[in-house]
């Protein structure tokens, strides 16, 4: 990395089925650092993590499956139904998050670090960290096509999911820089990532 200039924070948003995971990939290819919130958020879930005695202790032992993890299904129908739920549990994860990712900043010494974020445009706090923000958008019924294809779920599931992310318009009114996914063709999304990485400084 150049002594020039500290590395490029660039936050990575998109709705589910946008293909943000892709580009995120395609990033750490390039040799991007790629941090993915929702992948530490998981893992402090996971049977052992840091959540789990406050999710027990807040949410009673029912909200812990048999492998001692978050359980998932009881936990989701939960917070679609119940905003001050989803609250009570992000104020539990999101701490341990910005912890993990603090750490895994100062360890890195890439050029660029990608902040994976699917709720980036709700949170204020993360804006003034990052240099630009990269949203991967699609249309909602492209949306709906690769969740329903990738996970099997009922329209009700996808609706819930889809409400209990940022509005699409929320997400590009955040953009400094937008990849329009809305085709089916991985060749043309990862050429489309690796012209912008350039002004990545990768």
């Amino acid at each position: 990395m150049s002594a020039a200039r500290p590395a490029w924070r660039i936050g990575l948003t998109g709705g589910i089925g946008s293909g943000k995971s892709t580009v995120g990939a395609r990033l750490q290819s390039l040799g991007a650092e790629l941090i993915d919130a929702d992948a530490i958020s998981r893992a402090s879930t996971a049977a052992g993590g840091a959540a789990i005695p406050a999710v027990r202790d807040g949410f009673g032992p029912d909200f812990i499956d048999s492998d001692g993890a978050l359980h998932r299904a009881r936990m989701r129908e939960l917070v679609f139904a119940d905003p001050g739920a989803r609250q009570r549990l992000e104020a539990i994860v999101h701490p341990i998050v910005a912890r993990e990712i603090a750490i895994r900043v100062t360890q890195s010494n890439k050029a660029c670090v990608v902040f994976d974020v699917p709720l980036l445009a709700e949170s204020p706090r993360w804006r003034p960290q990052l240099d630009r923000v990269l949203v991967v958008d699609c249309s909602e019924a492209t949306q709906r096509r690769r969740v329903r294809a990738r996970s099997g779920w009922d329209d009700a599931v996808i609706d819930g999911v889809l409400r209990s992310q940022s509005p699409r318009a929320l997400r590009l009114a955040v953009a400094d820089a937008v990849i329009f996914n809305d085709e089916d063709d991985l060749d043309r999304l990862h050429g489309l990532v690796d012209r912008l990485s350039v002004s990545f400084g990768l």
